[in-house]
């Protein structure tokens, strides 16, 4: 039988203790400040990254991906969206099965407004993780992180 690895599962705790530390205080200072959860905020965020193009619009079940939801609570995150006029929802031209969900001038509008509030928060979040010694590795860790092009 294999041996326990305690420093495995030290470095989960700690990575699950770094991310609900973060998501805790953005969702906290989106709420107050633009009265968007985190989850909407990332559906905003990713769907306006969308483009005409091939493979420019997602799925519901690609974008249930990119935020980390199950199909149906992204569905329903989706309506809520919907229903505040900051998304709106057509036909697949080539697909009448496919569903596009598009950000509205409005949705955009607040992403555009709640990202600075995000970027601070995350940085707040980020400097105040790092003074605790076992999430110090991870705050630079993500520190070092740069997107690949």
């Amino acid at each position: 039988m294999p041996r326990p690895d305690p420093g495995l599962s030290q470095g989960w705790c700690a990575l699950s203790a770094l991310h609900g530390r973060i998501e805790a205080h953005i969702e906290r200072a989106l709420q107050a400040e633009h009265a968007l959860s985190v989850r909407e905020f990332s559906v905003l965020d990713v769907l306006s990254e969308q483009h005409d193009g091939d493979g420019g619009h997602f799925r519901m079940h690609q974008l249930s991906d990119a935020v980390v939801l199950s199909q149906s609570a992204t569905t329903r995150l989706v309506n809520r969206l919907e229903e505040r006029g900051l998304l709106t929802r057509y036909l697949c031209a080539d697909d009448r099965r496919g569903i596009y969900t598009n950000v509205t001038d409005a949705g955009h509008a607040l992403l555009s407004a709640a990202r600075p509030t995000n970027d601070a928060a995350l940085r707040e979040a980020l400097e105040s993780a790092e003074e605790r010694t076992e999430l110090a590795p991870l705050v630079r860790a993500v520190r070092a992180l740069r997107p690949t092009a």
